[in-house]
């Protein structure tokens, strides 16, 4: 049977899925309740593929073949010919417990649900289904069409087949899947929050300035881009939210977000999305 996949949510995670499925050569719903949302996935999908055309990683004659594959959808119900359905949405709990009762009652139940969340439980997501042995994490890694990494996380009930499925298909689509269990954070965002979260304590307590903390991390570690220059990148309202599930998950006070991170966060300083956060865009 063809693979068919779903992507819940057009944002920059659930349009980079997208794009690297279709590219693949998969069919690929993208599912989201905004028109708009579903414009500026699909615009943002095409300015990605040109950006690949200019590298020469792409022959120009592919991209509408690739945009071809890719059909947009408002409603849940239109995830019900895919095999595969990745969520996408926002990092909000409730948010994500709601899609997933939803989704389990709109596609038939040999359907694999996976989810994108980079912290919150699988096992959790999954027990809000009939099906917690095919509910399983594939995080992905932000721009989704350039890095390589895919975590795939099982849950407590997730199957070894559904594993097994689901690490082939990360495979067919140019990852490398690595799997982890089922603990706040999982691997990446674990060890990533706590040092985005230590640079911000940098910058509240005048140890350096922005531009002085991001470049000790890029010339001295060897890291591609600083810290808080990756935490404007990812949002700084999702690593709020991701340091709160590792806060409240381990109950250790070293993973408390800084109180300059939430006051940025209360300001609406959310990073490169609202053109401010700890640097000007």
């Amino acid at each position: 049977m063809a693979e068919r996949v779903a992507v819940i949510g057009a944002g920059q995670m659930g349009n980079g899925i997208a794009h690297v499925f279709a590219q693949s050569g998969f069919d690929v719903t993208m599912i989201d309740v905004s028109a708009d949302a579903l414009q500026r996935g699909r615009d943002t999908i095409a300015a990605n593929l040109d950006r690949q055309i200019k590298k020469g990683t792409l022959q120009a004659q592919d991209k509408e073949t690739i945009l071809g594959r890719v059909t947009t959808e408002s409603r849940l119900e239109a995830a019900a010919g895919a095999t595969l359905v990745i969520e996408a949405a926002t990092e909000n709990r409730d948010l994500k417990f709601k899609i997933f009762s939803d989704l389990d009652a709109a596609v038939s139940p040999g359907v694999i649900l996976a989810t994108n969340t980079s912290s919150i439980s699988i096992t959790e997501i999954a027990a809000r289904t009939k099906r917690p042995d095919r509910v399983i994490g594939m995080h992905f890694m932000n721009p989704v069409p350039v890095m390589q990494l895919v975590e795939i996380i099982r849950g407590l009930a997730t199957s070894d087949d559904t594993t097994r499925r689901v690490v082939e298909l990360a495979k067919a689509v140019g990852k490398t899947p690595v799997e982890v269990q089922d603990y706040p954070g999982f691997v990446a965002n674990r060890i990533l929050m706590p040092m985005i979260n230590e640079a911000i304590y940098c910058l509240m307590e005048g140890v350096g300035t922005a531009e002085a903390i991001d470049t000790v991390m890029k010339l001295g570690m060897n890291h591609p881009m600083g810290p808080l220059a990756l935490a404007d990148l990812i949002g700084l309202d999702t690593c709020q939210a991701i340091l709160e599930v590792l806060h409240d998950g381990l109950g250790d006070p070293k993973y408390r977000p800084c109180p300059l991170l939430r006051k940025y966060v209360a300001a609406g300083w959310l990073g490169r999305k609202t053109k401010r956060g700890f640097y000007a865009y």
